[in-house]
């Protein structure tokens, strides 16, 4: 695999107050660079990976990952309560490379793009073979089942202890209370969520918020991620960018030729507007709370 094991890690301790259900019982967590007020994990993939596979080693404990771009960067400055989501998750990986280009700004010469779908592989392939489990949430009907399929064709030894494709709404008490059940009844190690942001971090901070017991009495810890369209890139209905576009920051343009009905809007306002917010802060004009 491409990512080392013997990478440096970063811990300070954690402190959420009152949100003890989510972060609290983290067993460590890397400094955070402030990016219009969201907090980006300081990471590369070596020490994403390290840090994931600690959080689900920890007896117990529950945490969720996002992986922020432009788009969840610039949801995030909009709505508040979003913004605080991404501030008080396990972390919040540099999804994109304005993000990792902001770090490199602010002194952090170790960050890399901790790109969802690669990330993915990454977990995947680190655990395969070890009786770490993982359960695919997300995608269309029959997405979530294709996706177990190819990971453990693709890493033999990959254990999946279950599949779903969610309605394309929020859950009834009900349906939630059923997830839980399958959790708490398969406990797997990884929960890979498949929607699109935000949803994916609402669902993500609700669902361990209102079930603060939901690893009680695990001999590990659970870690969620909200990895959006890795589903389909990894099941082949959707193209990734070429790799030289994915390091130039270009990825955004490959998507937007694909889909440009779907993305135009969306790269147009929120790319505008993040260097237009970006700039002033760089400048130290403006500064923003990572307010948690």
């Amino acid at each position: 695999m491409s990512a080392g094991r013997g990478a440096k890690l970063w811990l300070i301790n954690s402190g959420l107050g009152e949100e003890k259900t989510v972060n609290e019982a983290s067993p460590s967590e890397v400094p955070r660079v402030n990016v219009l007020g969201v907090g980006i994990s300081a990471l590369n993939m070596n020490t994403a990976l390290e840090q994931v596979l600690e959080g689900a080693a920890k007896p117990g404990f529950a945490g969720y990952v996002t992986v922020s771009g432009v788009h969840g960067v610039m949801e995030s400055s909009r709505d508040p309560e979003l913004r605080r989501i991404h501030n008080r998750s396990y972390l919040s990986t540099p999804d994109g490379m304005p993000m990792v280009w902001v770090a490199k700004w602010n002194g952090q010469s170790e960050v890399e793009r901790v790109y969802g779908p690669d990330l993915m592989l990454e977990v995947v392939e680190a655990t395969a073979a070890t009786g770490r489990t993982h359960y695919f949430w997300g995608g269309n009907e029959g997405v979530a089942e294709e996706l177990a399929e190819r990971m453990e064709e693709r890493f033999p030894g990959t254990e999946v202890t279950g599949t779903c494709c969610p309605p394309f709404r929020p859950l009834t008490d009900a349906e939630e209370k059923e997830l839980v059940r399958q959790l708490k009844e398969r406990r797997p190690h990884f929960l890979w969520v498949g929607l699109s942001t935000p949803k994916q971090e609402r669902f993500m901070h609700d669902l361990l918020s209102r079930n603060p017991d939901l690893c009680e009495g695990w001999d590990h810890g659970l870690i969620l991620f909200g990895v959006g369209a890795a589903f389909d890139f990894h099941t082949g209905r959707v193209r990734q960018a070429p790799s030289l576009m994915q390091r130039c920051g270009l990825e955004w343009l490959f998507r937007l030729v694909c889909e440009p009905r779907r993305l135009w809007r969306r790269y147009a306002f929120n790319n505008t507007a993040f260097l237009l917010s970006i700039l002033p802060q760089l400048m130290g004009l403006k500064n923003h709370s990572m307010e948690k």
